[in-house]
């Protein structure tokens, strides 16, 4: 019978230890741990408060990003003295219903955007000239003319006409709200009326065309100014491109309704960027009041 060999008792304490890594963690960088916005246009992502600080401009392909009517005149003036038209509350006099009642799509852009109505009114400074300004701010139903709309600019054109004050309107929309039918529309005469009155009595009136204008804005209160200035690459326009393509059966290339294009043709009487928008302004009224600039 053949003795079978011990085995050698396996000694635990002579096991190799595998040796202990240490994982370190990296570090962030800003970008990752502030609030963040990507440019639309390049797609880098920029911290919100460099966004600010470069007056939303995008430090990497200089696109001008869009901006809320708030921050618009906020950033804008020098001063604010008091906020105009919070008065005026929008109704629903046609009963309009389309996947939604009227009063339901308003009050979801109420809530969506912090603003009673699409066009903000303020009273202020822009450097020592006192201005009344506005705001069309697209968030709020595509930055769309209803009454209300009208009734704050009308009474902002009133006030800069009773005071003598130069009035600046930075438009951005996509034309008159179809929940309000004619009124809307009517809106259109009511506003350029009350433009006429600035241009007998002498009061500037300046535009600032931002991205995008369309509708019933260009066809009335954007294209009345004194002067018409536009921000770098925005659109400007009646009807949308693809509905004028429908229509002429042609294919509308770049630069097609871009601000430069229309520089060209005499439409808008500058271009100017983001920067140097609060000075060139100021210039231009400095001018036309005949201010000390």
């Amino acid at each position: 019978m053949s003795q079978t060999q011990p085995t050698e008792p396996v000694i635990w304490l002579k096991r190799e230890v595998p040796g202990v890594k240490r994982t370190t963690v990296p570090t962030l960088t800003a970008v990752e741990t502030e609030p963040s916005t990507e440019c639309p246009n390049c797609h880098a992502l920029i911290t919100n408060t460099a966004l600010i600080l470069n007056q939303y401009v995008c430090p990497e392909c200089d696109h001008h990003l869009t901006m809320t009517a708030r921050q618009r005149l906020e950033w804008f003036l020098s001063s604010v003295e008091t906020e105009l038209g919070q008065e005026f509350i929008t109704g629903n006099p046609l009963n309009f219903i389309d996947s939604k009642p009227y009063p339901e799509r308003m009050k979801e852009a109420q809530n969506k955007t912090g603003e009673s109505e699409g066009l903000v009114v303020m009273a202020g400074k822009l450097k020592h000239l006192d201005i009344i300004a506005c705001a069309f701010d697209f968030r709020f139903m595509g930055g769309s003319m209803g009454s209300v709309v009208g009734d704050r600019f009308v009474q902002a054109a009133e006030k800069a006409l009773t005071e003598n004050k130069p009035l600046v309107c930075f438009a951005a929309s996509g034309g008159a709200r179809m929940q309000e039918g004619l009124l809307s529309l009517m809106q259109m005469a009511r506003t350029s009326a009350a433009i006429e009155r600035l241009r007998l009595a002498g009061v500037p009136y300046v535009v600032i065309l931002t991205n995008p204008v369309y509708g019933g804005v260009t066809a009335s209160l954007a294209m009345l100014g004194d002067i018409h200035i536009a921000e770098p690459k925005a659109m400007i326009g009646f009807a949308g491109k693809r509905v004028i393509e429908q229509t002429v059966r042609e294919v509308l290339g770049e630069p097609f309704q871009r601000a430069e294009f229309l520089l060209e043709k005499g439409t808008v009487d500058m271009v100017v960027h983001r920067h140097e928008l609060i000075n060139t302004t100021h210039r231009i009224l400095a001018k036309l009041t005949k201010s000390a600039v």
